[in-house]
């Protein structure tokens, strides 16, 4: 199980963090994380529930992991291993997350995919994001898994659908030209694009479209020229 305690650094200011696997003593913290990070008009009914959370932790237990700080929750990263052709990469975060159950998780799948990320929104200056997705690495290291791989939203699309397609929008955001919330972050996680993939949530400020990116584990990843292989 994995547990990693640090301090974190806000204007000279140090922070105790904790990065660990969630358990069922933090189910009601972490749907209290989801309705702060997803308010209205983000349906409730598409926070987490007790059933979700059951699921991560019995089937998945290395890919639920919470982040506290000075001892109070403030957000949560969930995964589930499936199997990813890079080659086919079109698909929806409903059939691939078991909409959020995780029921087709698969042991052996070469691939961790994030199902979820969520940062308290009075605590998203301190970089816990990047934080767990990091720890999330050292999973896909322990384990031998080929990637990381997962959809990002798109939130600022919405702004500029008008005058350029989603694939234009990803190569101005990659460009420096435009930046998104959430895929300029996951670009400074180390995330790469593979794809822009239609209709893989009903997100009206990304168009319904998503990016998905992926991390290869530098441990397997072979055939790439200068890598001495």
């Amino acid at each position: 199980m994995y547990k990693s305690e640090f301090f974190v650094y806000e204007q000279g200011k140090p922070y105790s963090v904790c990065i660990r696997n969630y358990t069922k003593d933090d189910f009601d913290g972490l749907i209290e994380i989801q309705s702060e990070c997803f308010p209205p008009p983000f349906p409730s009914d598409l926070w987490w529930n007790k059933e979700q959370l059951a699921n991560h932790v019995e089937l998945f237990p290395e890919g639920a992991l919470c982040v506290s700080v000075d001892g109070n929750l403030a957000g949560s990263l969930t995964g589930l291993r499936v199997n990813f052709d890079p080659a086919h990469p079109d698909h929806t975060w409903e059939d691939v997350t078991d909409n959020g159950y995780i029921r087709n998780h698969l042991p052996d799948g070469n691939s961790l995919y994030i199902v979820d990320i969520s940062v308290r929104p009075n605590y998203r200056k301190l970089g816990l994001g990047k934080l767990m997705m990091q720890a999330m690495y050292h999973v896909v290291i322990e384990k031998g898994i080929d990637r990381l791989v997962g959809g990002g939203r798109m939130p600022g699309y919405h702004k500029e659908a008008s005058s350029m397609t989603p694939e234009q929008y990803l190569e101005k955001v990659m460009a420096g030209e435009l930046k998104d919330p959430v895929i300029t972050f996951l670009l400074r996680c180390g995330r790469v694009p593979v794809a822009v993939v239609k209709d893989y949530l009903e997100d009206e400020e990304s168009g319904n479209y998503a990016v998905i990116m992926e991390w290869k584990n530098p441990f397997k990843n072979e055939g790439v020229p200068g890598n001495g292989i």
